[in-house]
């Protein structure tokens, strides 16, 4: 079943409100500022690096110094037009998914060696430099750029040398991978080399894509 995987970048002002009227698979994570998000009855408080995650429609309101958000949703077939970026992604309606939201941080001249992941995913950088290369492309990504990565295609990717860098993603992948790992190095001689990055979770749920 095709569905796509798209990516915003919301901007608000001091009490303004992201009206989300969908109902999909949807991560808010709040880059600046705060952020109560409503849905369902409920009310999330987000303060930066932070996410929040539902499936209905939802609406967040920007508090006294505004807010800078970046928002991933999952639709069936297309995305909507306004997404800064979006990606088609097949998934099967008989197999269970896992919406995942983490950050990964790099040191100064830290290195993703060449390794594939077991899901596609949609990154935005948040600080620093990345150079990402996948096959026949080099890529050299810098703060609030995004970037799509099918999961299937060998990645490698070099962050700054002189300042930290890091970036937030959402990836869509196999149930089973609750809580584990979605990383596979390609080349043998990576396996045992030192990994500087760093990993924090904020978002690891069971979707329904059927």
């Amino acid at each position: 079943m095709t569905h796509s995987l798209a990516f915003f970048r919301d901007t608000l002002q001091p009490g303004a409100t992201l009206a989300c009227a969908s109902a999909c698979a949807r991560v808010l994570y709040l880059r600046t500022g705060m952020l109560a998000v409503r849905a369902a009855g409920t009310v999330a408080a987000l303060a930066p690096n932070a996410a929040w995650h539902g499936v209905t429609a939802c609406e967040a309101g920007a508090g006294k110094d505004g807010a800078e958000v970046y928002r991933w949703e999952l639709h069936r077939g297309p995305a909507p037009a306004n997404a800064l970026l979006a990606a088609g992604i097949e998934l099967s309606a008989t197999q269970d998914w896992l919406m995942r939201c983490d950050r990964v941080d790099f040191p100064p001249g830290g290195i993703a060696y060449t390794h594939t992941h077991q899901g596609p995913g949609i990154r935005c950088l948040l600080n620093g430099e990345l150079r990402v290369t996948t096959p026949g492309h080099e890529q050299r990504v810098v703060p609030g750029e995004p970037w799509f990565e099918s999961g299937i295609d060998p990645v490698l990717a070099h962050a700054s040398e002189s300042v930290p860098s890091a970036f937030a993603r959402v990836m869509i992948l196999p149930v089973a991978l609750r809580g584990k790992s979605s990383i596979r190095y390609v080349l043998p001689e990576d396996q045992d080399k030192p990994k500087r990055q760093t990993y924090q979770m904020f978002i690891d749920d069971r979707i329904e894509v059927g």
